[in-house]
């Protein structure tokens, strides 16, 4: 513990899955943090939680003047920020190009992108001005490779999220502000009960299924969970990390490594009877 000592950070999304993990985790290594989100009591009961060191706030991270005011509660509160942790977002509409909604795209890149924007704009002055820091924007396999989310608009948005990262990144880093993103794989969170039309309340008890169905869709032969990239954060949160910038972090089990060693050999040995069966 104590790896985050002396720290100070800022963390969207922290009602829920994987941003209530990491407040909980960067407490406990040290950290003094500001956490957001849109509910207020699961907020303020994690405050609560996590007591002096922990300050919440209510936040609409695609409203510019919300997000100026949560980093600034952040100085005003500990006096400094040395890491945000663009965390926030939300599933966006599933279905084909020729089905989307024109608002509801917009609100979902306003809530994946946007948000992203606007964290980093408002940690910046503060971080050149101290010198240092580190931003962590939440990122997804989805915006690597087609094919990993149930919404095309899910992964174009993060896809601009982690090139977004590598070119603040090159920025910031002349200020010794580091910019790195996380890009999670298959995380058993609400998340997918959100994709698929349940309630927030409703989808935030299936992460139980989603560690059943997922534990075998990736050579790690379980799903990720909320402490895999919680932990991750803290590295990247950390003085561990101090030359790495404009990174993507992939935690995915190697989902996204190819195809698993079981399916392959099951293929070639289903082959092979197909040849002699021939022969």
């Amino acid at each position: 513990m104590g790896r985050l000592d002396g720290k100070v950070a800022v963390i969207t999304g922290a009602t829920s899955g994987i941003g209530l993990r990491t407040a909980e985790v960067f407490v406990a290594e040290g950290a003094k943090i500001v956490i957001a989100g849109r509910r207020v009591p699961e907020g303020e009961a994690l405050a609560r939680q996590l007591g002096a060191n922990c300050v919440f706030r209510q936040t609409d991270v695609t409203v510019e003047a919300q997000m100026q005011a949560l980093i600034a509660l952040a100085v005003d509160k500990f006096g400094r920020i040395d890491c945000l942790f663009n965390n926030a977002g939300g599933p966006a509409q599933t279905g084909g190009i020729e089905g989307l909604d024109i608002e509801r795209f917009d609100a979902a890149m306003a809530t994946l992108v946007r948000s992203v924007m606007l964290g980093m704009k408002h940690a910046a002055p503060y971080m050149k001005k101290q010198g240092a820091g580190s931003i962590i924007n939440n990122g997804s396999i989805a915006g690597r490779l087609a094919g990993f989310s149930s919404s095309v608009v899910y992964g174009a948005a993060k896809a601009a999220v982690i090139h977004l990262t590598k070119c603040v990144a090159m920025e910031l880093g002349e200020s010794n502000v580091r910019v790195n993103s996380i890009s999670p794989g298959a995380i058993a969170t609400g998340i997918f009960g959100k994709a698929l039309g349940l309630s927030t309340d409703a989808a935030e008890k299936t992460p139980a299924v989603m560690r059943e169905v997922y534990k075998t869709a990736q050579p790690i032969p379980r799903a990720g969970i909320p402490d895999d990239i919680a932990h991750a954060a803290v590295f990247l949160a950390s003085d561990e990390s101090s030359f790495i910038n404009g990174h993507d972090l992939v935690i995915d089990g190697a989902i996204t490594g190819g195809r698993n060693w079981s399916q392959q050999q099951q293929g070639l040995s289903a082959l092979r009877k197909s040849f002699e069966q021939g022969a």
